[in-house]
């Protein structure tokens, strides 16, 4: 028996270093990202993914030569300039596709800069040619988006200052001033063919906070958030619902705004009135529950009525639900097409200095009627994680037709310059998570950004600026080639 035992001990002895053996070269993670990359022609329309940022960063000289120069794409993508004119924005931010999404043959751009500079643009998609609506007046306008009713909302970063404006009529409106929320013709220093400034109007009903990420149901809901950091024990930057007093009604228009004139049109806008409330989740306890605060940012919540308009201030006030400085968000459009609100936003984190690296949120809100006569349980959860390799999120990007999330790093380059990313939804796996991103972009300029990318209705033409490029003006590209 002894001699039978011993010989057992062996075997197993020896099985065990045999496993350990076949498992020392294993690298399940890194056999997994390979395997996703390889299947890149399938889950995302392209060929071989980027393997590792660009370290190059191009001169003036180059850039000017060719702007396409400044990026580096995945195989089978390709991009053209749409403008790189002396005159386009250096800060080119967010962009929304005019008259629409299916056909667009202008971008409505803001330029995110100081008050002395042009603040919203119009790019001639067909010819590059870029013309000034408001030339003064705005502090860092970063989002531009169209409405369902036909018109374009722009709104500053500028902390709990940051104001929201509505347009009408873009491309007949040029060169207006803004002056302490008034848009004008008549004061230096609006330019000398300035025209339709009773085309633009702020809409002070949705309240005063660091605007970044915007997004309108079709209903007139509108969601955005704060792009404020944590700082001192504050919990950082709360998201906000503004539900216009038409909604729960059913009355807000959903197609061209009624009214003869402009002015007419503008006065039936959804954002003239109505109440905002602010994201608090944690459901636990009384209602609206009470296991809120440090430590729950993911989970079921509650929207709380905001009574006043100063929401950064309110937020802390109301014990909101804080994030690490809320960037752009964008809907899920085939969960909007089914009825149901779904939006998926950015928070950037701090890589730089903590390794906090940013993250992607998703927020459901039940349905288009439930958002609106706000009777739905909000429930926010992990889409992506951030990494050393995809360290910041910025802006985001839904894909007609995949699906899939294209999300903009903008950090300090830790292993590299900044780069653009194609990440898929969530499968049938156990996880809720997005089944993986890879790079499909690389900027050859240390300091630029990519930056207000958005896709056209079909899902295979890509709009993005080059933000703080080297040339010194604005440069915004055009990328095609999905399959």
């Amino acid at each position: 028996m002894r001699k039978v035992a011993m010989l057992f001990a062996l075997v197993v002895a020896l099985g065990i270093g045999l496993v350990g053996s076949a498992l020392a070269g294993l690298d399940f993670g890194l056999d997994e990202q390979n395997l996703l990359a390889s299947k890149s022609q399938v889950l995302f329309g392209l060929g071989k993914p980027i393997d590792d940022s660009s370290q190059d960063s191009i001169d003036q000289v180059t850039a000017e030569a060719d702007p396409t120069d400044l990026v580096t794409l995945a195989n089978g993508l390709s991009a053209k300039v749409v403008t790189a004119a002396a005159n386009a924005g250096p800060n080119i931010d967010m962009m929304a596709p005019w008259p629409n999404a299916t056909n667009p043959t202008w971008l409505i751009a803001c330029n995110e800069q100081g008050t002395g500079d042009p603040g919203v643009q119009r790019i001639n998609i067909s010819t590059g040619v870029v013309e000034t609506i408001v030339v003064s007046g705005l502090t860092s306008c970063d989002p531009a988006r169209a409405t369902p009713w036909g018109t374009i909302v722009f709104a500053e970063e500028d902390g709990p200052h940051g104001q929201l404006f509505e347009l009408i009529d873009p491309l007949n409106t040029t060169g207006v001033a803004i002056q302490g929320g008034t848009p004008t013709c008549t004061s230096p220093p609006a330019a000398a063919a300035c025209t339709g400034a009773t085309n633009i109007v702020e809409r002070t009903a949705v309240g005063n906070l660091s605007f970044e990420g915007i997004g309108i149901t079709p209903n007139g809901v509108m969601y955005y958030g704060d792009e404020l950091r944590p700082s001192n024990g504050t919990p950082g930057g709360a998201y906000f619902k503004f539900v216009p007093s038409c909604a729960p009604a059913g009355t807000c228009p959903t197609g061209t705004l009624p009214g003869a004139t402009n002015a007419d049109k503008l006065e039936n806008s959804p954002l003239t009135d109505g109440t905002i409330f602010g994201l608090r989740l944690g459901k636990r306890g009384t209602a609206p529950g009470t296991d809120y605060g440090q430590g729950t940012e993911t989970g079921l919540g509650s929207w709380i009525e905001v009574p006043g308009l100063n929401l950064t201030s309110q937020a802390g006030t109301l014990k909101l639900t804080g994030y690490y400085r809320p960037e752009d968000l964008e809907f899920d459009f085939e969960a909007i097409a089914d009825g149901d609100v779904r939006l998926c936003a950015n928070n950037t984190g701090n890589e730089e200095v903590d390794q906090a690296y940013g993250s992607t949120i998703c927020l459901t809100d039940g349905t288009l009627e439930q958002a609106a006569d706000n009777t739905a349980t909000p429930e926010v959860q992990f889409l992506v994680i951030g990494d050393p390799e995809f360290a910041m999120m910025d802006n985001i990007a839904y894909q007609p037709g995949r699906g899939n999330w294209t999300i903009h790093e903008d950090g300090d380059q830790l292993l590299g310059n900044n780069d653009l990313w194609d990440c898929l939804p969530d499968g049938g796996d156990d996880n809720l998570l997005s089944d993986g991103c890879v790079r499909i972009g690389t900027l050859n300029d240390l300091e630029a950004e990519w930056t207000g990318g958005i896709f056209d209705a079909s899902g295979k033409r890509f709009f993005v600026s080059v933000q703080h490029n080297v040339t010194g003006h604005g440069v915004v590209l055009e990328i095609t080639g999905w399959k």
